[in-house]
C-alpha cells in the first residue's frame, strides 16, 4: 500500500507547531491504515476518526490537498477525491479560498466532556452502595460448565479444535458476489424494511425445496423459522415449551451450552448415557415430556442410531407422549456410504422439532439455522423471536438465499465432504501411528473424532501439556452431565487443520502425552 509510515518516537516539545500537525497526521494515518482499503478509503477512515474523536475541533482549517498529499506520500487526486467524498457526507466543508474545514454540524448534538467528566467525578465520590448485583441474578450462566478455547487459537500449528473456520475452505468468490447481488438496489428494497415475524422469503423456499429433501424432509413455508444458528433455535425451544416442572431426556454425554440451556429453566434434566447406537429407547423415557437427540451424528461420540432404533424412539415417542427435539447438525459432511434419512423425515405424528443449520458447515460466524416444526409452533416461535431479536439480519439471509439458489453451496458440500474425508483418513493413520494405547471410533462423516484415552489419563492435564507444543484438543469431562464425570476422553476437531498438519500434530500429541505418563511414574 507504500503510504503507512512508522509513527517514530514523541516529539521534543519545542518542535513549531506546524511540525507537530504534520507528525499528527503520520501518526494518525498509520493507525488507521488498512490493508483491505485502498488509499482514498484509508485517508477518509484516518479523517473520519479524527473528526469524531476530536482530534480537529470545527473551524480548525485541513491540510491543502496538496500538503497532504506529500506529507502522506500519496497522488494529490487521491487526497481530493478522499475530501470531496468527506463534503458529500457532510464531515467536512469548503470555505471559498480557505480550504476545507470540519463541519460543526458532523459534531452536533453531543454532550460536552466537561459535562461528563464532572458527572463521572460526581459519581466516583459518591458513598452510596450500587446494587448487590449476584443476589439479584436469577442463574450465573457464566459459572456453567461448557467448552473453552483460546481466543487466539490460530495462532497454534495444530488446532484440533471442532467446528471452527478454516479460510482455504470458505468460498470467498461465491460468497462475495451473493453479497454483491444483495445490494442490488431491488433486493435492498426487499431486505432494508423491518419484517417484524417473517424472513426472507428466498430463503424459506430454498431450505424448503433444496436443503430439507437432502435430509427427507419435506416442510411448507409456516413450518420454517430462520434462527441466529443452531443454538439459538434450541434457546427458542426451551423458553416456549420449558417451565420450571418440565421433564427432558438429554444423551449423555452432549454438547454442554444444549444442556446448560435446558437446565437453566427447569431442575428436571435427565442424563442418559449413549450406547454404540446412540440413545437407548427404554422404559426410562417413560415419564419424560422431551426428548433432545443428535440420532445423525451424536455429539460428541459421532454415532449414527440406525433406522430401527430412529423408528422405536418415534413409537416410544408416541406411546409416552413426549416431543423429540432432533438436532441435525453437520449431517452433510458424509463419507461412510448413504446417509441416513433424518428423524424428522419418518415422523408422521408431528411429534419431531427438527433444529439444522446452514453456516457450522462452513463459516460458524454467519450464524444462520432454522428450526422446522408444525405450523402452530413455528408461529409462536416467531412471536417469540420478535421479543428477543424481531428477526436475524435480513442481509445475511437474502445473501444465503442467493447463495443456496445458485447452487454454490451443494458445491460446496461436496468440495468439504472430500477434503473432511481425507483429514479423517489422515487422523484416523496418525491416530493408529501415534496414540495407538487410545481408541477411537472409525469416522463416517463430520469433522470431529472422539477419542478414549487410557485409564488413569486426565485430559484437563494433557490439554495443557499439548497446548505447551502447539496443539489444542477439547478434554472430555464437560460434556459428561455428572459432577464426577470420566476423565480420559477427548475431541479432536478437524475443520480448522489443514491435512499435512495432522500427523505432525498428532505425534507432538503424543509427546504431552509421554511426558504426563514420566511425570506420573516419576
Amino acid at each position: 500500500m507504500g503510504m503507512q509510515r512508522s509513527a517514530g518516537a514523541s516529539e521534543p516539545p519545542h518542535l513549531a507547531p506546524a511540525r507537530r500537525v504534520a507528525v499528527m497526521w503520520d501518526r494518525l494515518f498509520a493507525h488507521h491504515a488498512q490493508p483491505n482499503l485502498n488509499l482514498q478509503g484509508q485517508i477518509r477512515a484516518m479523517m473520519v476518526a479524527a473528526i469524531l474523536d476530536g482530534q480537529i475541533p470545527a473551524g480548525v482549517s485541513l491540510p491543502s490537498s496538496r500538503a497532504l498529499a506529500d506529507r502522506l506520500g500519496v497522488a494529490r487526486n487521491t487526497v481530493v477525491l478522499a475530501y470531496e467524498q468527506l463534503v458529500a457526507e457532510g464531515f467536512l466543508v469548503t470555505r471559498q479560498r480557505s480550504g476545507y474545514f470540519v463541519n460543526p454540524v458532523i459534531l452536533g448534538g453531543r454532550v460536552p466532556l466537561a459535562s461528563t467528566e464532572q458527572t463521572a467525578g460526581r459519581r466516583d465520590t459518591s458513598a452510596r452502595p450500587g446494587p448487590r448485583w449476584h443476589a439479584r441474578f436469577r442463574f450465573q450462566p457464566s459459572a456453567q460448565r461448557n467448552i473453552v478455547k483460546p481466543q487466539k487459537w490460530q495462532r497454534y500449528p495444530y488446532p484440533f479444535l471442532y467446528g471452527q473456520f478454516d479460510p482455504t475452505l470458505f468460498p470467498t468468490r461465491a460468497w462475495r458476489a451473493c453479497c454483491s447481488k444483495a445490494l442490488s438496489v431491488v433486493d435492498i428494497r426487499s431486505w432494508a424494511p423491518d419484517l417484524i415475524v417473517h424472513d426472507d422469503a428466498m430463503l424459506i423456499e430454498q431450505i424448503r425445496t433444496r436443503v430439507l429433501p437432502r435430509r427427507g424432509v419435506f416442510a411448507a413455508a409456516d413450518e420454517i423459522v430462520i434462527t441466529v444458528g443452531a443454538q439459538h433455535a434450541l434457546y427458542l425451544i426451551a423458553d416456549l415449551l420449558v417451565a420450571a416442572d418440565t421433564r427432558i431426556g438429554v444423551e449423555d454425554p452432549c454438547y454442554p451450552d444444549a444442556r446448560n440451556i435446558l437446565r437453566a429453566r427447569t431442575n428436571q434434566v435427565r442424563s442418559i448415557a449413549v450406547d454404540r447406537h446412540g440413545l437407548p429407547v427404554t422404559d426410562t423415557l417413560r415419564d419424560l415430556d422431551y426428548v433432545l437427540v443428535t440420532p445423525s451424528h451424536q455429539c460428541p461420540t459421532t454415532v449414527t442410531m440406525p433406522l430401527s432404533r430412529r423408528q422405536a424412539l418415534l413409537e416410544a415417542s408416541a406411546a409416552y407422549d413426549f416431543v423429540v427435539i432432533e438436532d441435525d447438525y453437520e449431517t452433510e459432511n458424509s463419507f461412510g456410504g448413504a446417509p441416513t434419512p433424518a428423524l424428522k423425515s419418518l415422523d408422521y405424528d408431528d411429534r419431531v422439532i427438527y433444529i439444522g443449520s446452514l453456516s457450522k458447515t462452513f463459516a460458524p460466524g454467519l450464524r444462520v439455522g432454522y428450526i422446522v416444526a408444525p405450523a402452530t409452533v413455528i408461529a409462536e416461535l416467531r412471536g417469540l423471536r420478535r421479543l428477543m431479536l424481531r428477526h436475524p439480519s435480513a442481509f445475511v439471509q437474502r445473501a444465503f438465499g442467493l447463495f443456496l439458489s445458485m447452487g454454490h453451496y451443494d458445491a460446496l458440500i461436496g468440495r468439504l465432504s472430500q477434503e473432511y474425508h481425507k483429514r479423517a483418513l489422515a487422523m484416523a493413520d496418525g491416530l493408529q501411528k501415534y496414540l495407538p494405547e487410545c481408541g477411537a471410533r472409525a469416522l463416517t462423516g463430520g469433522s470431529s473424532c472422539w477419542v478414549q484415552g487410557p485409564p488413569g489419563l486426565d485430559t484437563e492435564r494433557l490439554a495443557v501439556a499439548a497446548e505447551q507444543l502447539g496443539v489444542l484438543i477439547e478434554p472430555g469431562a464437560v460434556f459428561f452431565g455428572s459432577d464426577n464425570p470420566p476423565r480420559h476422553y477427548f475431541r479432536l476437531g478437524f475443520s480448522a487443520i489443514c491435512v499435512e498438519s495432522i500427523e505432525p500434530g498428532l505425534h507432538a500429541l503424543a509427546t504431552a502425552l509421554e511426558r504426563l505418563h514420566q511425570l506420573r511414574d516419576a
